[in-house]
C-alpha cells in the first residue's frame, strides 16, 4: 500500500507535504471565510465543495505533472506562447468584468484567467534564454536581458492594462531570475535605474490623469447623491478607467496621517479596515477556526484578505506557519536547483518556486498593511479556480525536475564509485 502511494507521488516529498499542508489550510479557511458567499446563495456547503473539488483537481494536475519529463516542458514554451498571447488579447476585448476589470474569459460555462498561465509561460521561456545563453566565463551572455525584455514586453502591456499588480508581480520575478541566471551587474543595475524612472513617471501619470473619487455633497439627497456618481461613473466609459483605482489606492498607502477610530470611515475603507481589526482581535492565540468575525464584513474575506482571517482564527502562530510553508517550498526548491546538472531545469525551478512566494508576500503585506492593496490571491490557500489548478501545475513540474535532479546525483555518486548506475525511484 505504502509502495503504491509512493508511486503515485513521485518528486521531493517535502514539496508534497508544503502542498497538502496548505491546501488543508485552504479548506478550512475558505470555508470560514465564505460566509457572505453562502448567505448570498443560502447553500452553506455548496462553495467549499467547489474549492474543495478544485483542490482535487489541481493535486490531481500536479500528479500529472510530475511525470512529464522536463524536456518537455521546453517543447510546450512556443505553444504556450501563442496561447497565452491570444487568451491575454481576447480578455482585453472581449473578457468577463470582474471589480472593474476585464480579467477572464468564460469556456463552456467556466471562467478561465489567461494571465495565471502567462505568468508561468514567461517564466518557462526567460528560463531557456538564461540556459542558452551561458557562456564560459560563468555568466550570460549581454544578448540575453535583450531576448528577455523583446519577448516579456507584449505580456506585461497585455496584463498591466487591467491588472498592473500582477504585470509588476511578473517583472520582479523576472528580474530575480536574471539575478540567478548570472546575468552581468552592470545590466541588472541599468535596468533598475530605467525601471525606477518609468516607475515614477507612471506613479506621477496616475495621479494627474486618474478620477478622483465624487465627493459627498451634503446639500443633496441620498437619491441624488447616487444617481450623481452614476452619471459621474458613465460618463468616464471609454478612459482608461483603471487610472481612478490605482490613484486611489496609491494616496490611501501614502497617506501617513492617523484617524480616530471615531472618524474613520468603514464604507470607504472596509478592506483595510476590517482587515486591521481582524489582526487586532485575535488576541495572538486567534479565536479559533470557524470563528471569525471580520469575514462577515471583509468582501475578499476568503480571496485577497484571507492571511487576516487565518490571524484572526489561528492567531500567531497560524500566521508564522503559513509564512514557514513558504518559505520550506523556496529553500527546498533552491537545494533542488542546486542538484540539477543542467541550468534550464535550475532556472525553471527557482523561477516558479518564486513566482508563487513573491506572489504570497505581496498578499501577506497587503493583509497587514505593510503594502498597497494590490488584488493578488494568496497561492494555493486562497479560492479560486484557475489560480488554484495552474498553481499546483507549477507545483507538479518543480516535482518534475527534483525527480530527475535526484536521479542525476545517484547516478553521478553510483558512477564514481565503480558501480552500475541503477534507475532510481523518486
Amino acid at each position: 500500500m505504502n509502495h503504491k502511494i509512493g508511486n503515485l507521488f513521485k518528486g521531493d516529498k517535502v514539496i508534497w507535504m508544503v502542498l497538502f499542508m496548505l491546501c488543508m489550510i485552504s479548506v478550512v479557511e475558505v470555508f470560514s471565510a465564505s460566509s457572505n458567499l453562502t448567505y448570498k446563495s443560502n447553500n452553506y456547503i455548496m462553495p467549499i465543495v467547489k474549492h474543495s473539488a478544485t483542490i482535487i483537481v489541481g493535486v490531481f494536475i500536479a500528479i500529472v505533472t510530475v511525470k512529464i519529463q522536463c524536456r518537455y516542458f521546453k517543447l510546450a514554451t512556443p505553444f504556450l506562447i501563442v496561447l497565452s498571447f491570444f487568451t491575454l488579447l481576447w480578455v482585453l476585448f472581449a473578457g468577463e468584468t470582474i471589480n472593474g476589470a476585464n480579467r477572464v474569459i468564460e469556456i463552456a460555462g467556466q471562467t478561465f484567467q489567461p494571465s495565471e498561465i502567462a505568468k508561468g509561460t514567461m517564466v518557462l521561456a526567460s528560463a531557456q534564454i538564461l540556459s542558452a545563453m551561458q557562456t564560459d566565463r560563468g555568466t550570460t551572455d549581454k544578448k540575453a536581458m535583450r531576448f528577455i525584455l523583446i519577448l516579456l514586453a507584449p505580456f506585461v502591456l497585455l496584463i498591466g492594462k487591467e491588472n498592473l499588480s500582477t504585470a509588476a508581480l511578473l517583472c520582479f520575478v523576472i528580474f530575480l531570475m536574471m539575478v540567478i541566471g548570472r546575468v552581468p551587474m552592470v545590466q541588472l543595475g541599468k535596468l533598475l535605474g530605467v525601471v525606477v524612472l518609468c516607475a515614477s513617471l507612471a506613479v506621477g501619470a496616475v495621479m494627474a490623469l486618474g478620477n478622483d473619487e465624487p465627493q459627498e455633497n451634503p446639500n443633496l439627497t441620498k437619491t441624488e447623491e447616487v444617481a450623481s456618481k452614476a452619471e459621474t461613473k458613465s460618463s468616464n466609459v471609454g478612459k482608461l478607467q483603471r487610472l481612478g483605482t490605482w490613484k486611489g489606492r496609491i494616496r490611501k498607502f501614502l497617506d501617513n496621517k492617523e484617524v480616530a477610530p471615531k472618524d474613520y470611515d468603514l464604507d470607504k475603507d472596509a478592506q483595510v479596515a476590517h482587515a486591521n481589526i481582524a489582526i487586532v482581535t485575535s488576541n495572538i492565540i486567534g479565536k479559533g477556526p470557524g470563528n471569525s468575525v471580520e469575514r462577515d464584513f471583509l468582501a475578499q474575506a476568503f480571496s485577497d484578505f484571507i492571511y487576516a482571517i487565518i490571524i484572526e482564527e489561528m492567531g500567531i502562530g497560524g500566521a508564522i506557519l503559513v509564512v514557514f510553508l513558504y518559505i520550506v517550498l523556496l529553500f527546498r526548491t533552491a537545494r533542488i536547483a542546486n542538484r540539477c546538472e543542467n541550468n534550464f531545469p535550475a532556472f525553471l525551478a527557482m523561477g516558479l518556486a518564486l513566482l508563487l512566494v513573491v506572489q504570497a508576500v505581496f498578499n501577506m503585506l497587503v493583509a497587514v498593511g505593510l503594502a498597497p492593496v494590490t488584488g493578488q490571491p494568496l497561492p494555493l490557500i486562497s479560492k479560486g479556480g484557475t489560480s488554484t489548478i495552474i498553481n499546483c501545475a507549477y507545483i507538479g513540474m518543480i516535482l518534475s525536475i527534483s525527480r530527475s535532479a535526484k536521479r542525476k546525483v545517484s547516478d553521478k555518486q553510483e558512477t564514481d564509485s565503480g558501480e552500475t548506475p541503477a534507475v532510481v525511484v523518486a
